[in-house]
């Protein structure tokens, strides 16, 4: 097949790549107007040694795994949701609650993800939340420390107010994927259309194309 086979498949049958993909991304759009928003609130949770020297902050790092497992427990996610008097199982409060350690910066970053309608519902809902997981680990540490002399105690504090942020749907990359997938979609379909007319020889070129041989003339209808 030439480039003026495919220059006319194109002036053809262009039309459907165009359409398809214009629908796709439109059906993208719709369904992240139709689905409710998941916001995440995020608050960083800082562990920071009495002393900077090098002991004390190794000990720091060491212990961020030990406090990662005492924030994923279901006893803790129970005492939050009867603290917020929130209407939820524990597991589901811990199934969307999300304890990563950054041994870098000795951090404990806290991710609740929540369903809300918009964006000052979800910081209602979800902030006091994050903010109570935040709370628990420094009263923990605070417990721990008092049993500790003052100059090895590694003290949690939290680092800012929670921040929300929505995530998902994503308009843009829903829309996106629904233009991707209906060029896709009309290209096996022009294929498809071409495919079954193959065998239909309507102009000269097809004929030649069929037979292998030059058409020297056409008899007008």
């Amino acid at each position: 097949m030439n480039v003026i086979e495919y220059g006319r498949i194109l002036w053809q049958r262009g039309w459907i790549v165009l359409v398809l993909a214009v629908l796709g991304a439109l059906a993208g759009v719709a369904f992240s107007a139709l689905v409710t928003p998941v916001y995440r609130s995020s608050q960083a949770i800082l562990i920071v040694p009495s002393r900077s020297d090098f002991g004390l902050t190794q000990a720091a790092v060491q212990l961020l795994n030990s406090r990662v497992a005492y924030l994923s427990s279901d006893l803790l996610a129970a005492q939050i949701i009867d603290q917020l008097a929130l209407d939820m199982p524990p597991a589901f409060l811990r199934s969307r609650t999300t304890v990563t350690p950054n041994r870098d910066n000795l951090t404990i970053q806290v991710d609740v993800d929540l369903e809300a309608p918009t964006p000052e519902d979800a910081a209602r809902l979800i902030n006091p939340i994050t903010s109570a997981w935040s709370a628990a680990l420094i009263r923990y540490q605070d417990e721990l420390n008092q049993q500790a002399r003052s100059e090895d105690r590694i003290r949690a504090q939290v680092q800012d107010n929670p921040k929300i942020t929505l995530l998902r749907p994503n308009r843009l990359v829903n829309g996106v994927v629904g233009l991707v997938g209906g060029l896709f979609l009309g290209a096996v379909l022009v294929f498809v259309l071409e495919f079954l007319e193959s065998n239909i020889i309507r102009r000269r070129e097809d004929l030649e194309r069929s037979t292998g041989l030059a058409v020297l003339a056409v008899v007008p209808e």
